[in-house]
C-alpha cells in the first residue's frame, strides 16, 4: 500500500515525460537513424493534430471532472477545469502507436505504458473512463492518420525529409 501510495501521482502527473525521453532516445539513437528520426517527426506532427482535435473538441463539450461532482478518491490537485478528451490519454497514445506503426515489438510496450498512465487518470479521480477511451481514439487515429499520409504523398513525406535534413544541417 506504501509503494501505491507514492506512485499515486508520479503515474498520472509525471509518468508522460517518459514518452518525451523517449523520443529524444530514438532521435539520438544511432542504428537506423534516419528511420527513427522520421518516427519522431511523424510521431510530432501526429502529437499536434491530436491535441488540435482536443482544443476543437473543447470548444464544444465540456464536462467537469469526476471530483468537482461526485465523492472520488482525489489523490493528486488538478484544476477544475474540462475533462473531455484527457489529454494525457492522447498524448501518450499518439506517441506510442506512432512507435508501434515503426517498430512493433518496442510498440507494444509503450502501448502499456499509455494505457497504464491513462487508467491512472481515471483511478486519482481526475478523468471519467469515457474521457481516457476518446484519448486513445483521438491519438492512436491521428498517428495512423499521419503515418498513412506520410506513407501515401510524396509532398508529406519530403517535408519531414526536409525538416530532419534542416536539422542536420543546423
Amino acid at each position: 500500500m506504501g509503494l501505491t501510495r507514492a506512485l499515486a501521482p508520479f503515474v498520472p502527473e509525471r509518468a508522460e515525460y517518459i514518452f518525451f525521453a523517449g523520443l529524444l532516445f530514438y532521435w539520438f539513437y544511432k542504428i537506423s537513424e534516419s528511420k527513427n528520426r522520421r518516427m519522431v517527426v511523424e510521431a510530432c506532427l501526429a502529437a499536434c493534430l491530436a491535441l488540435a482535435i482536443n482544443v476543437l473538441i473543447g470548444m464544444f463539450i465540456y464536462r467537469y471532472r469526476p471530483f468537482v461532482h461526485h465523492h472520488v478518491n482525489w489523490l493528486i490537485p488538478h484544476a477544475k477545469n474540462d475533462s473531455f478528451a484527457s489529454d494525457h490519454a492522447t498524448a501518450a497514445f499518439v506517441i506510442a502507436a506512432a512507435i508501434w506503426q515503426w517498430k512493433k515489438r518496442e510498440g507494444w510496450v509503450w502501448l502499456l505504458l499509455a494505457a497504464g498512465i491513462s487508467l491512472s487518470r481515471v483511478w486519482t479521480g481526475v478523468h471519467y473512463p469515457a474521457d481516457i477511451i476518446a484519448g486513445m481514439l483521438i491519438g492512436t487515429g491521428s498517428a495512423f492518420a499521419v503515418y498513412t499520409l506520410v506513407n501515401q504523398s510524396e509532398k508529406a513525406a519530403g517535408l519531414i525529409r526536409f525538416l530532419i535534413n534542416l536539422y542536420t544541417k543546423v
